[in-house]
């Protein structure tokens, strides 16, 4: 039996979660989390497989919850479940540790399919992520200008595009208001 936590700050979503995965048969869920706080008191706690991590939670960013959570529990396996299909999202999520990346239009049965490979020690991302990674690699395929980015850059970038203004983005990374304008002219 694959044990399951589920972070996502709404409960509607949760709830559907668990009810996929409790018809799967071999896949149950053991806890579940609202916000990056709760996900790290899960991960101390609770003694599970896999994490299903939405990225866009309240309080951390969810690229530093995955490295958050790989540095308390490295054999845990996350499988990131979001609304971005941007392809950046996907790509960051991998290199900071996550073992897979689903976005959230994605079928019932993919997710499942997803957490079992997952789980049994595969990567998994859904083949229109596949396809944007290989048309970025493809000599004369798109640029993947974000790849340059810092994480703190890209966190800065996402939150300015998301129309946050440099004050509050300061006070919501916990950095200075001149650190953050720095970061946008780097941008």
């Amino acid at each position: 039996m694959t044990r399951i936590v589920i972070a996502d700050d709404h409960a509607i979503v949760r709830e559907g979660l668990k009810r996929i995965v409790s018809e799967a048969g071999d896949l149950v869920v053991l806890g579940e989390a609202a916000d990056g706080t709760e996900v790290m008191e899960r991960v101390r706690e609770l003694d599970f497989d896999v994490l299903v991590l939405d990225l866009s939670m309240p309080g951390r960013s969810g690229m530093e919850l995955i490295k958050l959570v790989k540095a308390e529990k490295p054999r845990l396996r996350i499988l990131v479940l979001s609304m971005h299909q941007e392809l950046q999202y996907a790509v960051r999520a991998i290199k900071s540790g996550a073992s897979g990346y689903l976005t959230k239009e994605s079928a019932p049965a993919q997710l499942v399919q997803a957490l079992r490979k997952i789980a049994g020690g595969g990567a998994y991302i859904s083949a229109e992520v596949a396809e944007q990674l290989a048309l970025g690699a493809m000599p004369g395929g798109p640029a993947i200008s974000h790849e340059s980015l810092s994480a703190r850059e890209f966190e800065v970038f996402r939150l300015l595009a998301g129309g946050m203004s440099v004050t509050n983005i300061a006070a919501r990374l916990n950095l200075s208001v001149k650190t953050v304008s720095t970061h946008k002219a780097h941008l």
